[in-house]
């Protein structure tokens, strides 16, 4: 899936582990005047269970976009009493001041890539949401155009993110590329959003 905003472009891929009809994965994203949030879930497992926690979050996020990443994710940790616990990425960025921000809690992958092609990766916390507070790290920098953010889930091994897959920097064709090599049956639920800020 592909589209444009006034500011973004996005392309998502996202297939269930072979086997599921559910994917435990659970994503969400808006571009308002003002900002743009992208929230990527993985639940802990895979099929419904996983998909009922992870979709949780996303309703959260869904409600509160407006919220800093703190926030957010002390919500989505309070959404999360009584259900199986998840992995989270929460990307915002604010285009009044011409940042970005974003943290990452387990395996859920946050990736930058400049228009010259150099790659800086996240480093998430260990371990994941379950209702109980966590210590959190929010990692700031400076938007600039052309950059790519990535964002995907542990379905997606980085290794296959390499830097031909971001040859022209164009969303769809990246989402395209990494389907076509590597999009058979899969070990694990996968997600892979690939954003643009123009």
């Amino acid at each position: 899936m592909s589209e444009s905003n006034d500011r973004l472009q996005i392309s998502v891929y996202q297939k269930p582990k072979k086997g599921n009809y559910y994917c435990g994965d659970s994503y969400y994203y808006k571009e308002t005047d003002k900002s743009f949030v992208c929230a990527l879930a993985d639940g802990l497992g895979s099929g419904e269970l996983a998909k009922i926690s992870s979709q949780a979050v996303m309703d959260i996020i869904e409600e509160f976009p407006d919220l800093d990443i703190e926030s957010l994710i002390k919500k989505c940790n309070e959404a999360l009493l009584s259900k199986r616990g998840v992995v989270l990425g929460i990307l915002k960025i604010d285009f009044s001041s011409n940042t970005y921000s974003y943290s990452s809690i387990g395996n859920i992958g946050i990736m930058t890539v400049t228009s010259e092609g150099k790659k800086k990766r996240n480093i998430p916390l260990a371990g994941y949401l379950s209702g109980y507070p966590r210590k959190l790290r929010v990692v700031h920098g400076k938007l600039e155009p052309g950059l790519v953010f990535i964002m995907f889930s542990d379905g997606v091994n980085e290794r296959q993110l390499s830097l031909k897959l971001f040859h022209d920097f164009d969303v769809r064709r990246i989402i395209e590329q990494y389907d076509i090599e590597n999009g058979g049956a899969r070990d694990d639920d996968t997600t892979l959003i690939a954003m643009k800020y123009d």
